[in-house]
């Protein structure tokens, strides 16, 4: 028996101050546009350490999540197959963020700037998601009705 289920990745959200930390994508799918640190959850890895791992990787940073914004299925997130996303809020531990891995670079970004930017995936409504959760500490996925 075949079955096609969803690959599940992480991303993390991590503001110091009034800046959001993104990465430069290296490869396609949007390479060269602006995400948040994250990727896909290796077998026999918790989320939680998936998040950890990946910031490090792309970042050079530990982190700690602290919460959750939420879940991410949206089967059209990712233009490669269908890929739902766990999405925390993480506190950076230690380190000085610099470029590995699948980040080409690092990039502190204002969170009033975060509308100007052209993100990688969904990654412009999570973090619209995150600046309302900062309001009303909500939760949030991908097919919430958002105008009750």
């Amino acid at each position: 028996m075949s079955y096609r289920n969803p690959v599940p990745t992480v991303d993390v959200i991590l503001q110091e101050g009034s800046r959001i930390l993104l990465i430069r994508r290296k490869k396609d799918p949007f390479a060269n546009s602006l995400a948040l640190p994250g990727g896909f959850v290796n077998e026999g890895e918790t989320v939680e350490d998936a998040a950890k791992r990946e910031v490090l990787e792309e970042t050079s940073l530990e982190i700690e999540p602290i919460d959750i914004l939420g879940v991410y299925s949206d089967p059209n997130r990712d233009p490669r197959k269908h890929v739902m996303s766990v999405v925390f809020v993480g506190i950076v531990i230690s380190g000085n963020a610099k470029a590995s891995d699948d980040a080409a670079s690092v990039q502190w970004v204002e969170v009033a700037d975060i509308e100007k930017q052209q993100l990688a995936f969904d990654h412009a409504l999570i973090l619209r998601d995150y600046i309302k959760w900062r309001r009303a500490n909500e939760v949030f996925w991908s097919t919430k009705r958002r105008n009750w």
